[in-house]
């Protein structure tokens, strides 16, 4: 068992680097399964760089979960809650296209386009999955690996002693707009439902990663101001994002 270390400062480009590593390998998680994910959750060697990073931002250790007997079980467990379980719908979706509370009154379209504006500002756009298709840009997986990239930019620029705050602006926006609200409208579903068959470190980021993305949220607004309505409003009416907005 691991035992509690004290975190590293906040403005240290460790820190910045080791919140990096958890949405990377949150979005590794929720990415489709191959067999290195299962190899990785068996061997322990996924939960060890989790609990690194965790206890590097959280100063707690992450409570290690054990692993799917093999790959095939890894993977049913995971189409049946995230594809197509029940009536060829997901048990529980991880594309926030899919939750009609979260386009607060927009058309997916619209809500698709300005989830990318934040994706194309920094010059990035959704990677291919596993299955070869391009994942789409709402998915779980795809914003969890951009909150990696933002957070990796930060690190560079606190350790170039650059001013990280267009990093932190745009990280509080995007969790606020959209990380936030999907992980919270995963969880609810995710206990709603009485069935669910998926690998017990799935369900554990399902159930963890809320608090940490909000908690993550309150020390960016701390920090650099709270996230302005205006915005929002913007992106509901349809209009593009500025992209200014984090210069």
């Amino acid at each position: 068992m691991t035992t509690a270390q004290r975190p590293p400062p906040v403005d240290s480009p460790a820190r910045a680097e080791a919140k990096s590593m958890i949405y990377r390998l949150a979005a590794v998680a929720f990415g489709h399964p191959l067999p290195e994910t299962q190899q990785a959750f068996a061997d322990g060697s996924f939960n060890q760089a989790l609990d690194s990073a965790w206890q590097a931002v959280t100063g707690r250790p992450w409570p290690c979960q054990p692993a799917s007997s093999s790959f095939a079980e890894l993977e049913a467990g995971y189409i049946s809650a995230f594809r197509h379980g029940r009536q060829g719908r997901p048990q529980v979706a991880l594309v926030a296209g899919e939750y009609e509370e979260l386009l607060d009154g927009q058309m997916r379209p619209t809500f698709l386009l300005n989830v990318q504006a934040f994706y194309k500002h920094f010059g990035l756009q959704a990677a291919l999955g596993d299955e070869g298709l391009t994942e789409e840009p709402d998915h779980l997986s795809a914003m969890l690996e951009f909150m990696a990239v933002l957070t990796h930019l930060e690190a560079r620029a606190l350790a170039e002693a650059k001013e990280p705050t267009s990093y932190r602006r745009a990280q509080r926006d995007f969790l606020k707009r959209h990380l936030v609200p999907l992980l919270a409208a995963i969880q609810r579903r995710a206990a709603s439902e009485k069935r669910l068959t998926l690998d017990a470190t799935l369900i554990r980021l399902i159930e963890d990663l809320p608090e940490w993305a909000r908690n993550q949220l309150v020390e960016l607004e701390a920090r650099v101001g709270p996230y302005d309505e205006k915005v929002k409003g913007a992106a509901v009416k349809g209009r593009a994002l500025d992209q200014n907005l984090w210069n």
